[in-house]
């Protein structure tokens, strides 16, 4: 069963009211006794003292609910058969019951989610279809979309459309249409989680201490990035072959028509097909003509500037992408468009325009590292270019490396790859005896190319 996340949990027997435990001692007693087991996990021992008291006193503490879902997680987990069956069942009246008796900590947006997770974990036990499972997640989604923020439910959600979907469930457009709606979501939650988390490293970076809420805050906002992160990622593997260039082109002509003045249609149209690289086909040409004109953004404006560029009007595609980003003013929107244009630069092996935008990325949104890992990768592959000599050409991979650490410095999503990576580029770079037999230990170097900047040689 899904884990609430809880950032502070205060000490919740202190909160209660006391003039209700005045007026009834039996409740604060078995209150008391369930907090004492379950807070040493002796969920069997609670279960008696928190029947009582949710019983006799609902509104009593919330302690009830929050303590009671450990409880019945225990119990779920250690049934079966008809006993599971029940314990499942009575973990949703719980929750409904959470939601009467304490509606500003349990939202029925969240309620509504917890429930969908728990029929999705125990559907087999349960008896429910994938259309069943299906039907609780998009009840979320399309009534309390807001407090549809678990990472494992959403990717549940997509996952479900496309098992209906092979079971000729759904049509290909229900499809494509999920994976759109669930990567905007996790893109929104990402924006949160990442503006939140910025203004904590800039205070650490102006040399104030975090208070230890703050730090915990620091952690778990870095926590749901990495695993938002993780998803998106598993959803484009989910999706595998069906989003291929000979369904989506089809598909998005036959609609073409009917939605040529709907920009949310034509922005999903146009963006599904440049990240599948459909950008060949005179379609795509069509759809951002008709997207640029129907809501005009700096989106649709860096779509302009891929078609000027497939004409080889790259002065015209520039000046376009110029545009799109200063357009763009909210700065997490903002560094994720400047690692898009980066991005593609890089492909065409423009590294020091590439490397510019990455760095806007970085000052906009110093909490996400990987622009760092881009740079080293830039340098890494300039080595054989960057230097009078091999020495001082294989000397760019320290260059390369201290760039990839700078990635998990900043980002703790990234450490373990950063380490792996830049390890990687020093094992390219001069070995100790080539240092010391050409007299280069503790020497700068300074690189030369689009690189600029030096390094310098590791002592012996």
């Amino acid at each position: 069963m899904k884990t609430r996340i809880t950032i502070i949990i205060a000490a919740l027997l202190m909160v209660t009211n006391f003039g209700f435990a005045q007026q009834d001692e039996e409740c604060m007693l078995n209150l008391t006794l369930m907090n004492d087991y379950v807070k040493s996990k002796k969920y069997d021992e609670a279960y008696e003292p928190w029947m009582k008291v949710r019983n006799k006193c609902p509104k009593f503490n919330i302690a009830i609910y929050k303590y009671g879902e450990k409880i019945l997680d225990h119990k779920i987990d250690k049934s079966t058969g008809a006993e599971k069956i029940a314990f499942i069942e009575d973990y949703m009246v719980l929750l409904d019951a959470a939601g009467e008796n304490f509606a500003s900590k349990y939202p029925k947006g969240e309620i509504e989610e917890e429930k969908a997770l728990l029929k999705y974990e125990n559907q087999k036990e349960l008896g429910l279809t994938d259309m069943q499972i299906f039907e609780a997640f998009d009840n979320v989604f399309k009534n309390h979309k807001a407090d549809f923020t678990s990472t494992k439910g959403l990717y549940v959600y997509f996952t479900k459309t496309v098992d209906l979907f092979k079971a000729e469930k759904f049509e290909l457009q229900k499809v494509f249409d999920k994976y759109d709606d669930v990567n905007d979501q996790l893109e929104d939650l990402n924006d949160q989680y990442s503006k939140s988390l910025n203004k904590l490293i800039e205070k650490e970076t102006a040399g104030q201490t975090l208070g230890k809420t703050e730090a915990k805050y620091k952690k778990y906002y870095g926590q749901k990035l990495e695993a938002n992160d993780k998803i998106a990622g598993s959803l484009d593997a989910y999706i595998g072959e069906l989003a291929n260039c000979e369904n989506l082109i089809p598909l998005y002509q036959k609609d073409f028509e009917e939605n040529r003045t709907n920009g949310a249609w034509l922005k999903r149209a146009v963006s599904k097909m440049y990240n599948k690289d459909c950008t060949d086909d005179p379609l795509y040409i069509e759809l951002v003509k008709a997207y640029d004109q129907a809501d005009p953004s700096a989106e649709t404006k860096y779509f302009v500037s891929t078609v000027l560029r497939k004409q080889g009007k790259n002065t015209e595609a520039d000046k376009y992408v110029r545009e799109s980003y200063d357009l763009q003013d909210d700065p997490i929107k903002k560094a994720r468009m400047a690692k898009t244009i980066a991005n593609d630069f890089k492909k065409r092996g423009s590294y020091g325009s590439a490397r510019t935008y990455y760095r806007e990325a970085l000052s906009l949104n110093p909490s996400d590292g990987t622009p760092h890992l881009y740079i080293a990768s830039m340098y890494a592959k300039s080595a054989n270019s960057c230097g009078d000599n091999p020495f001082n050409k294989r000397a760019v991979f320290w260059y390369a490396a201290q760039e990839a650490r700078r990635a998990g410095q900043v980002d703790p999503r990234l450490k373990s790859n950063a380490a792996q990576t830049a390890a990687s580029y020093e094992a390219n770079a001069p070995t100790k005896a080539e240092i010391f037999s050409q007299n280069m230990a503790g020497k700068t170097i300074n690189i030369g190319c689009w690189i600029g900047g030096s390094v310098k040689v590791p002592s012996l």
